[in-house]
């Protein structure tokens, strides 16, 4: 159990440096808190198996591709991902903008999915596999808003205190009374999202999209035009899912 536990917490330092060239052994063992002849035999053990992988040149290491392989399995088997991903293929063309769709695991939300526009060049740019704690952002405050309001308290009796949950509890009718949650510079400064949240054939809140822009272009007009695109995309992707039961 504790050779797993070592194991996923250096997966996950890795994760979180996916971007860069690699990570050291000596500082994969202060990130991770184990003794550099500990971190040494785990390394070996994890490429043996392809978790693992090492630059030569470099001397550093990144995640191996054995992941992306599971991944790609995990994502294949979500079947209504590919009933979604047409319409935000769709959405992101209309809006010009990045476009997200994200599952909630827990108090915290994934990233599974997201369609870049080719025609703008200012990107919010989240990464897919990102989490995110279900207190942040407008992906999952409008899955909050839309699950039984006890279920709701539940995660987010995890994540803010009661002072911040009176607050959140009137953003909630907020959402439920426009149709559509915002959020601005909630992550990420200068960047704003507009969501709504996606329900299954049983009527369970199975994700949320989203649009990312850049604040500073972001208008009233522009902000109505963007919600009004995510209502009809959202409203168009339930009644695909529920037509298919």
């Amino acid at each position: 159990m504790q050779s797993i536990i070592r194991a996923m917490t250096v997966a996950k330092v890795l994760a979180a440096h996916a971007t860069e060239k690699g990570v050291t052994i000596s500082d994969l063992s202060k990130l991770c808190e184990l003794p550099l002849s500990t971190m040494h035999r785990l390394l070996q053990a994890m490429m043996k198996q392809g978790m693992v992988e090492q630059d030569e040149q470099l001397k550093t290491y990144k995640l191996g591709v054995i992941w992306l392989e599971y991944g790609l399995q995990v994502y294949d088997s979500i079947d209504y991902i590919s009933k979604i991903r047409p319409e935000i293929e769709q959405l992101s063309k209309e809006v010009e903008e990045s476009v997200y769709l994200s599952k909630p695991l827990g108090t915290e939300a994934i990233i599974v999915e997201r369609i870049d526009s080719p025609n703008n060049p200012i990107r919010i740019y989240d990464q897919m596999g990102l989490r995110i704690p279900m207190n942040i952002g407008a992906a999952n405050k409008s899955m909050l808003a839309a699950m039984p309001a006890a279920k709701a308290e539940s995660i987010l009796s995890q994540l803010v205190s009661e002072d911040q949950m009176t607050e959140m509890k009137k953003t909630f009718d907020q959402i439920k009374k426009q149709g559509y949650a915002t959020s601005h510079s909630e992550r990420t400064e200068g960047t704003s999202s507009v969501a709504v949240s996606i329900k299954d054939s049983f009527g369970q809140v199975i994700g949320a999209i989203s649009i990312g822009v850049v604040s500073f272009n972001l208008t009233d007009e522009r902000l109505e035009f963007l919600a009004k695109k995510a209502i009809e995309t959202g409203n168009r992707i339930s009644q695909k899912l529920v037509s298919s039961h």
